[in-house]
């Protein structure tokens, strides 16, 4: 079992939900990207999913578009991004790539996985690929022992919902909404449907993102999720913040706040 895997294997033993932080790579800079995911991971965030800074983040909003557009500007490519993981897996924080798929391509799958591997990373979400196209993928995590995270759409029809979560390893990434990442005022009506429709197909923890923003929303999607994951909010406190000094305390009691909402998920309905 990877340390994702084992992470959302504690939280159930735990009776709650899983905490998922995301922060792009290289932001607001090479070693603030790392301090801001350990200060998530010390708050109470379960696994971290370092973003892979792309030029054309087709499912990411406003938000993360600017991060990675920062990101970018800064010079931060794929070794950068490898390096982050090791940094945080050093701490023993169960961490993933969060990545469009041609960066991977370009720099090669096989290389890519055996030092994603070697990074201690547990595996990749990759948004735009789909499981006819993942042949190589699927070689490379299985060689290197790497989770491969695909995402189910609200969309998505039984059968392809079964292709899509024969072959995740570690979580099925359910989306709680047709559209791009950011906050939202409310937790999508959809998301709980499209969780107990995966339920039906496999039995991998299923982690809802897009969209939570405070304690609350995360308790909410913790009545019925196994995970909770989060991106937009946190990489908002960053981009607000003041200083440095000032994101990193702002991440900090976001996370805290958050991983008390995924603990609540007892007084929300199942439904």
């Amino acid at each position: 079992m990877s340390a994702v895997g084992a992470a959302f294997e504690k939280a159930a033993a735990q009776d709650r939900a899983a905490l998922v932080g995301y922060v792009p790579a290289g932001f607001p800079s090479a070693d603030g990207a790392i301090e801001a995911a350990i200060a998530m991971a010390e708050a109470g965030a379960d696994i971290i999913e370092i973003g892979l800074p792309y030029s054309d983040p087709l499912i990411d909003g406003p938000v993360i578009q600017e991060a990675v557009h920062q990101a970018l500007a800064g010079g931060i490519r794929v070794a950068d991004t490898l390096r982050t993981v090791a940094a945080l897996a050093a701490e023993g924080i169960p961490v993933l790539v969060m990545t469009y798929w041609n960066p991977v391509d370009h720099f090669g799958v096989a290389r890519f996985a055996a030092e994603l591997a070697a990074a201690g990373g547990s595996g990749m979400i990759t948004p735009d690929l789909t499981p006819e196209e993942a042949g190589p993928w699927l070689a490379a995590a299985a060689q290197y022992q790497l989770d491969p995270v695909f995402l189910v759409a609200p969309s998505s029809p039984r059968q392809r919902i079964e292709l899509i979560t024969s072959v995740c390893g570690g979580f099925v990434y359910a989306t709680s909404l047709m559209g791009v990442t950011g906050t939202r005022e409310t937790v999508d009506s959809q998301a709980a449907g499209v969780v107990s429709r995966v339920r039906e197909c496999t039995s991998l923890p299923v982690a809802v993102g897009l969209g939570v923003r405070d304690g609350d929303q995360a308790a909410q999607v913790a009545g019925f999720a196994d995970g909770v994951v989060v991106g937009s909010a946190f990489v908002q406190r960053l981009l607000s913040a003041a200083d440095p000094k000032s994101g990193l305390r702002s991440v900090r009691d976001l996370a805290a706040e958050l991983a008390d909402g995924v603990r609540r998920r007892r007084y929300y309905s199942q439904t």
